[in-house]
């Protein structure tokens, strides 16, 4: 796996979580929705995000709004029913699929006393996780230790594993169906994530030449 991971810093830990929190700073990360922080991230590049709807860059929507988006196409749903987050909670990862909509799983933080509480959540009540998700710290994760939490929480492999099984293990269409895999604190997250998935692709390419 060393190879996948060259160039990436495993040891990265941010000073804080929650620095635009305490200074009322709003990050993109901040809306829950996938398709509406896509394209209000995209109309922030362009100089744009005054066209849009305020509603995109809400935090949350309600019940109709989140079904009439669903009607425009099923991806919208996505994201846009993670739990609420609790006071002074934080999203400080999450991963998106390319199911059908567009499935998104987080990893959520918050200050309690001297420690950082983390919960992994997603958007099925926890049914898709494995264990309780949860964990704390006295200081922020390194990108490793990140990782680790996540994957050992929600098994993207295994994911992966049951969605391409049968059809070989593709590996463009494999990262493909990683629609997304970001955070406003790791810059190196997605690289990570995707260094994960080549080390497991490369144990299928290997046990296929055995055969």
């Amino acid at each position: 796996m060393s190879t996948h991971t060259d160039g990436l810093d495993l040891g990265y830990r941010p000073s804080s979580y929650f620095w635009a929190q305490q200074r009322g700073i709003s990050l993109v990360s901040d809306i829950r929705g996938a398709e509406r922080r896509r394209l209000y991230a995209k109309a922030l590049e362009s100089g744009k995000e005054e066209l849009l709807p305020s509603e995109f860059s809400q935090e949350s929507l309600s019940e109709s709004d989140r079904q009439g988006l669903g009607r425009i196409h099923p991806s919208f749903m996505g994201g846009e029913y993670l739990p609420t987050r609790e006071r002074q909670e934080i999203e400080i990862a999450r991963i998106t699929i390319a199911s059908t909509t567009q499935d998104v799983t987080c990893v959520y933080a918050r200050q309690v006393g001297q420690r950082i509480h983390y919960r992994v959540v997603d958007e099925y009540g926890g049914d898709t996780l494995n264990g309780s998700g949860t964990r704390t710290s006295t200081k922020p994760l390194t990108l490793q230790r990140l990782v680790d939490f996540f994957l050992e929480s929600w098994d993207l492999i295994a994911c992966l594993d049951c969605n391409f099984e049968g059809d070989g293990y593709p590996r463009d269409r494999v990262h493909w169906f990683i629609v997304d895999a970001s955070s406003s604190f790791y810059a190196d997250f997605d690289g990570l994530i995707r260094a994960r998935v080549d080390a497991w692709l490369d144990t299928k390419e290997e046990g296929a030449g055995d055969e």
